[in-house]
């Protein structure tokens, strides 16, 4: 078994207690471990951002883009190895895991740009002689947690706009998928990131959290998971000055009309429904599809569905790897079993592989149910594993009300060659991201992300959007006159 030490105020550190971390593929045996900090540690962790944040907010914003080229370069060149370590703590397949690596390096090498460009500008005064500005400023010591779905994607996308606008950042992965963000700490730590700007808290939640959000010196939490634990950070942080970003669930629809390329929606919902094990917020998990061609659309979408074979990630060949854990396949069969006998019909999977050697794996076969109205569990609360659900809706009024109809409104998408239907989806569809033609995911490091009501905080993430979460405005009045 590997050991993975962690960063802390500038040096890789061990601990007296230890977190195993498991292959979902082959549960019987851990693969890593890490250490698993206390609360003595945590405190450590924030004395060192305060001191790291006095050096980073004075730092150059050209030493800060030229630190984060070099991380960008560190990842593309370890790509290989880093890409293997998000397989075997995350399960997901090696085309994933290598795109999620090279998606890393690139929010790095966007923002070392905007790291370089303004910071404020002018502004007109009525004071004569006066000459007034407001400029972004750093909000301070960030605490970034982190799930298991992207464990190297989801850091980069925190940390890389947190880091370029001057904060320090104490980043908490997941339990299941520390050595991804560990990886990260590393390459940001090899290209020249000065000691303390960066932490990592690797360890168990309930021996930490309250550590971690009770520091007096944190300024912001950007927090990536469910919507209970989110919630609870909101309720935690709620009569404190404490900024708090949240990406939540989704319950994602795509709708496809009766004009729409059928084979095209498939396609993209192969990707959309079951890439990552469907594990992703921005999954398709339900599908509305006009009645005219709901029986010529789920005949194509099973025959796509039945070509799908779960194997584990490292497999080239693997399209759908293993859930992250056992308790995460174990949720997710209940799922499926509630939505059963809820009266919904399984037309595909619902079940776990028989093959022997994926016995000791966390596998699922990708399941496709129909029959489900939208009362049950299954159409309004998310599953986060490869389950797609299936209604039939006459026209396109319909369709816009049941995707409205949830308490999330993360994504949705339409399939239709009906120009204006897709401006009126686009434009009364109540979520964060629409796409047309196109699946749910794959959003770019430069496009702004993150839903509404359930799915999420006000705040988004990417783009140049995310500056203003981390950032603050402070405005600056000379005068000078006589």
């Amino acid at each position: 078994m590997r050991t993975m030490e962690t960063l802390l105020g500038g040096q890789w550190v061990a601990a007296d207690a230890w977190l195993t971390v498991h292959d979902p593929s082959d549960t019987r045996a851990p693969v890593v471990r890490v250490p698993a900090l206390d609360a003595r540690e945590v405190a450590r962790a924030y004395d060192e951002a305060e001191k790291g944040f006095e050096v980073w907010r004075r730092t150059s914003p050209f030493e800060r883009a030229r630190i984060f080229h070099g991380t960008a370069r560190l990842l593309r060149e370890r790509a290989a190895a880093v890409a293997a370590d998000v397989v075997t703590e995350n399960g997901k397949n090696l085309a994933e895991a290598g795109g999620e690596v090279q998606k890393a390096a690139d929010f790095f090498e966007y923002y070392a740009g905007l790291a370089r460009s303004g910071y404020g500008t002018l502004l007109h005064d009525a004071r004569p002689d006066t000459r007034t500005s407001f400029q972004s400023v750093p909000v301070g010591i960030v605490l970034a947690v982190t799930p298991w779905n992207d464990p190297l994607l989801t850091p980069a996308r925190k940390l890389a706009p947190a880091l370029a606008a001057g904060n320090a950042v104490v980043l908490k992965p997941a339990s299941e998928t520390p050595m991804s963000g560990l990886h990260l700490a590393r390459a940001l730590h090899d290209a020249g990131l000065p000691a303390g700007v960066l932490g990592v808290v690797t360890g168990r939640g309930r021996d930490i959290s309250g550590p971690l959000l009770d520091d007096p010196r944190l300024a912001a939490v950007t927090f990536t998971g469910s919507n209970s634990v989110g919630e609870g950070l909101r309720a935690a942080l709620a009569d404190r000055n404490v900024r708090f970003q949240g990406e939540l669930g989704g319950k994602n629809a795509t709708v496809v009309l009766a004009d729409a390329d059928l084979p095209a929606a498939v396609t993209a919902l192969m990707t959309a429904a079951f890439g990552q094990t469907g594990q992703r917020c921005t999954a398709t998990s339900r599908v509305l599809v006009e009645r005219s061609v709901y029986e010529d659309f789920t005949r194509l979408l099973l025959e796509a569905v039945s070509a799908l074979r779960p194997g584990p990630g490292a497999s080239g060949k693997t399209v759908v790897g293993p859930l992250v854990s056992t308790a995460q396949r174990r949720g997710v069969l209940a799922d499926i079993e509630r939505a059963v006998g809820e009266g919904a019909t399984v037309l595909a999977g619902g079940d776990v592989p028989v093959d022997e050697e994926l016995a000791h794996g966390c596998y699922v076969n990708p399941t496709v149910l129909g029959d489900v109205t939208r009362e049950m569990a299954v159409w309004r609360e998310e599953v986060f594993g490869p389950v797609l659900v299936l209604r039939p809706v006459d026209g396109l009024d319909e369709a816009v009300e049941e995707v409205n109809d949830s308490d999330f409104g993360l994504a949705a998408a339409l399939f239709t060659r009906d120009l204006r239907a897709a401006h009126r989806f686009a434009q009364e569809a109540d979520c964060g991201q629409i796409a047309v033609n196109t699946t749910t995911s794959g959003w770019d490091v430069h496009h702004p992300f993150g839903g509404f009501r359930d799915s999420g905080s006000a705040f988004k993430e990417q783009g140049t959007e995310a500056l203003r979460f981390y950032t603050r405005v402070k405005t600056v009045a000379f005068h000078f006159g006589t």
